[in-house]
């Protein structure tokens, strides 16, 4: 697959970005919706978490699969396939008259979600070789998928308030249809992996249950606890799975993912990085706009334009300086500093009062996220693809994007369970200080996880080991610096 025209390149890139924003969208976009929805379909306050989880279950299970499936086949087909199955989910969400439909339909989302996005930025590695292009194509990519969950607050509150609840879902329909339009058009086909085709069939059953089951369990330990039977048997179930998964790949001609992967360092550090980052980005996306609306009483609109600050300055640096950065400082010293900005926006929350007010207690760790987010996302994403051959691209980018999904799905129930936990200690100094208390206590554990990360970056990226592309070039130096500031570090 080649693009010689620049210009047709970057709009490849936006149908991609188009394409992933809806999927990433589709996370919080429905938050917004719940009440409205509880209220019309009849859903029990416990029944409602399923039009949450049906789509999270689905999504994190076969991010694998279908990135594996995208190297077989042909990442643009099956690029094709997953907004087509989301899209018609779309439609079916949107027209749900009762809680079973919306449930099904909300799972088949989560299955055409987690084929684009494990497949989307495979595309867009093979669309964009130079590594300068590549850089900059990769900060769109990251501006993207960083900011679409606070866009997604926003746009809820706007369709849910101007027009009906079905809306959050059917506003997917025109988009999908453009989408794949457009892919149809500007993006020519994908060779498809050559040699042995075959579908390692044991290996995606049981992974893809592995991955089901933990994220099964993860969602509702909040509900039925952690130390429970219930819990703890599920979690067993699918490290029992996970094992057999790893057995099979050891033994297979033709795994779903070959287990030299893991011996790649960059893979390794992308996944333990994601997975700390995404649990502390779940702090700053869920519990920020928890305490906005729970204790500041913001409408939905006025938190998500509450984000909007830190979203300009993530578009700033994702679209171009973050990019330069990296040209000039390499990958490891952006990703550091990204991640301590992170913890210390997390900080800056957690220090916010029951009586906080937006230009004091809110902008200030706005504006830091923006830049900690902003300045980290496009390395991270660096990291993750360096070292992978074209025809794996698509397998990385599901290996990671599933590290996202997991660390984000277990860093939420972790906090969660934390603020809850600390708001029932608090909760004989009155109702708004106890969650305020609760919230500050999972600030803090949220800021830990990325200053963790930070620390990960540090130690495990070495000096050295340059970015590549396909072709094996690496980033290009800067006038009279050594190699080493045009690497991972």
């Amino acid at each position: 697959m080649t693009i010689s025209d620049t210009r047709t390149r970057w709009i490849a890139l936006l149908v991609l970005c188009l394409g992933d924003l809806m999927i990433v969208l589709d996370t919080t976009i429905v938050n917004v919706a719940l009440p409205s929805i509880r209220e019309d379909l009849g859903f029990t306050e416990s029944s409602l978490a399923w039009v949450v989880n049906a789509y999270l279950l689905t999504f994190g299970g076969f991010l694998l699969l279908g990135g594996r499936l995208g190297d077989l086949f042909g990442q643009r087909r099956l690029f094709l396939l997953g907004i087509g199955l989301f899209t018609a989910a779309s439609v079916a969400c949107g027209l749900a008259g009762s809680q079973g439909v919306l449930v099904v339909a909300r799972a088949v989302q989560g299955v055409g979600g987690a084929v684009v996005s494990a497949v989307a930025l495979s595309l867009m590695m093979i669309l964009f070789t130079e590594p300068a292009e590549r850089a900059r194509a990769m900060g769109v990519f990251g501006f993207v998928a960083a900011g679409g969950g606070s866009v997604g607050v926003l746009l809820g509150g706007l369709l849910t308030d101007a027009l009906t609840w079905h809306w959050v879902f059917l506003v997917n329909v025109p988009v999908g249809i453009a989408v794949a339009a457009a892919t149809l058009v500007i993006l020519p086909p994908t060779p498809v992996q050559g040699g042995d085709t075959r579908l390692d069939i044991p290996g995606a059953v049981t992974v893809t249950a592995s991955l089901v089951i933990a994220v099964y369990a993860i969602v509702n330990a909040n509900n039925v606890g952690w130390g429970s039977g219930r819990t703890l048997g599920l979690l067993a179930v699918s490290a029992a799975l996970l094992t057999a998964f790893v057995l099979i790949e050891s033994r297979v001609r033709a795994p779903l993912v070959p287990l030299r992967l893991f011996r790649l360092r960059s893979i390794v550090v992308a996944n333990v990085v994601g997975v700390l980052w995404a649990a502390a980005m779940f702090a700053w996306f869920f519990l920020s706009a928890l305490y906005l609306q729970l204790v500041l009483g913001y409408s939905p609109m006025e938190v998500g334009l509450a984000f909007l600050p830190g979203n300009l300055i993530m578009a700033a640096f994702s679209i171009g300086l973050s990019a330069r950065l990296v040209m000039r400082f390499g990958i490891k010293r952006p990703l550091v500093l990204g991640m301590l900005l992170v913890a210390l926006g997390l900080l800056l929350f957690a220090r916010a009062p029951v009586d906080g007010s937006f230009v004091i207690d809110v902008l200030p760790a706005m504006v830091v996220l923006g830049f900690g987010v902003g300045i980290a996302f496009n390395p991270v994403l660096l990291v993750a693809m360096s070292e992978v051959e074209p025809q794996e691209s698509g397998l990385a980018s599901g290996v990671v994007n599933t590290a996202f999904m997991m660390g984000g799905a277990l860093g939420l129930a972790v906090l969660a369970s934390l603020a809850a936990a600390r708001t029932e200690a608090l909760s004989d100094e009155g109702p708004l200080d106890a969650l305020v208390g609760g919230y500050d206590a999972a600030f803090v554990v949220g800021a830990l996880f990325a200053a963790a990360a930070a620390v990960v970056a540090a130690v495990l990226i070495r000096r050295g080991a340059s970015v590549t592309s396909p072709e094996g070039q690496g980033l290009p130096e800067e006038p009279g610096e050594p190699q080493a500031a045009a690497a991972l570090d």
